[in-house]
């Protein structure tokens, strides 16, 4: 079974590349046409409603997709979601109805192919320089007034712990705050079944939509709360606790 699965990821990384690099040519036409803004939402929109969903039924994977209701395709959100493996970001994105940019480190755009669509198509962070995280903050806030979401990892990377989530940063939830943006949290409750470390296997990822929590009228005191009731919402989504939340 551990054989299987590292071929099926090195499967999936192989036909990720191929898939990419096929799609140049719709990037490159889309920023032809309609060159800045129009083009960049054409193109997340597409590598997020139809590369993703070619790609994950290519390698087995089906979700299952809860309270997508809740959410206004036409609302700017900052978006949260927890973070277990390197398919977390193309589960988030698909999941998400509208388009998103992501949050994303830096270092994935020395990724081939891959790469350059991080830079063109995210917003990047050097999470070792406190100026590059000062300017990341200043364009998110942009982005939102412009009307995109925006999506961030608040655990800040990935977490390997045997904990269900780890330690949040407050930068997700100071920007929610500072901007007035609606906080929306999306949970991937399963991902394990499906991929741990180098290894993939076909089979069927849960994600649920919980908020959106109005953060208008709040202040940096109540970072901590948002926090933890952020924090409350996942881990009751992972136990399958029942919880109680005002939005």
């Amino acid at each position: 079974m551990t054989v299987f699965r590292h071929i099926w990821a090195a499967y999936a990384v192989a036909l990720f590349l191929i898939l990419m690099t096929l799609s140049m040519p719709v990037f490159f036409m889309n920023m032809a046409v309609k060159p800045g803004n129009p083009a960049l939402r054409r193109n997340i929109w597409y590598l997020h409603h139809f590369f993703t969903p070619i790609f994950l039924t290519m390698i087995g994977i089906r979700l299952k997709i809860a309270g997508r209701e809740k959410l206004d395709r036409k609302q700017s959100y900052v978006i949260v979601g927890n973070h277990r493996s390197s398919l977390d970001f193309i589960v988030h994105a698909h999941s998400f109805p509208g388009v998103c940019r992501f949050l994303a480190k830096q270092e994935l755009q020395k990724i081939p192919v891959f790469g350059w669509v991080v830079k063109k198509m995210c917003l990047t962070v050097d999470r070792s320089s406190a100026m590059s995280r000062a300017r990341s903050v200043v364009a998110i806030k942009q982005q939102l007034a412009e009307g995109w979401s925006i999506f961030i990892y608040p655990e800040g990377s990935r977490n390997n712990s045997d904990d269900p989530i780890g330690p949040f940063y407050d930068g997700a939830f100071r920007i929610a705050i500072q901007t007035g943006a609606p906080l929306v949290v999306e949970t991937i409750l399963n991902i394990n079944d499906v991929t741990t470390g180098y290894g993939l296997q076909p089979g069927k990822v849960h994600v649920i939509w919980d908020g959106p929590i109005v953060t208008s009228g709040m202040t940096s005191e109540d970072i901590p709360n948002l926090k933890a009731q952020v924090e409350a919402i996942m881990l009751g989504r992972m136990t399958g606790k029942q919880i109680e939340v005002e939005y």
